[in-house]
């Protein structure tokens, strides 16, 4: 008997805490994922358009999500993983991730979990809500 085999609605995700967003943690997703919008990169650029810095893309985060759902199961195990940006991830956020179960179900014989993911700053501010779902 496997941890999963054991798994129930409202068990969590070990939780993913990130070190605080940085410039060069931008410009390093934006060479890796080949987003170079200026917004993420270019203080003069945002400055001009009236805000006070660059902030992180949201994908960033989405991958952040992603690393949580795969240190809990192997990445061929996730059927489908979606998200919503809710918020701004500012220069200086320190993101956390997480996820609960709230849902077992079966799929053409394959058991699944239904998780609600997230990621939150240091501040509790929500920045992307979603969910996956995972054969366990």
């Amino acid at each position: 008997m496997t941890k999963l085999d054991l798994l129930k609605v409202g068990d969590t995700l070990p939780r993913l805490v990130l070190p605080a967003i940085n410039r060069t943690t931008l410009a390093l997703f934006a060479g890796a994922s080949g987003d170079h919008n200026r917004v993420h990169i270019d203080i003069d650029y945002v400055r001009a358009a009236g805000m006070t810095d660059v902030f992180a893309h949201g994908m960033l985060s989405m991958a952040y999500l992603g690393r949580l759902l795969t240190q809990w199961v192997d990445q061929r195990r996730i059927r489908s993983f979606g998200v919503r940006f809710t918020g701004i991830t500012h220069l200086g956020h320190i993101i956390t991730c997480t996820g609960k179960v709230v849902e077992l179900l079966e799929v053409n014989g394959e058991q699944r979990a239904k998780l609600e993911i997230q990621t939150a700053n240091q501040y509790g501010d929500v920045k992307i809500v979603g969910d996956a779902i995972v054969a366990v």
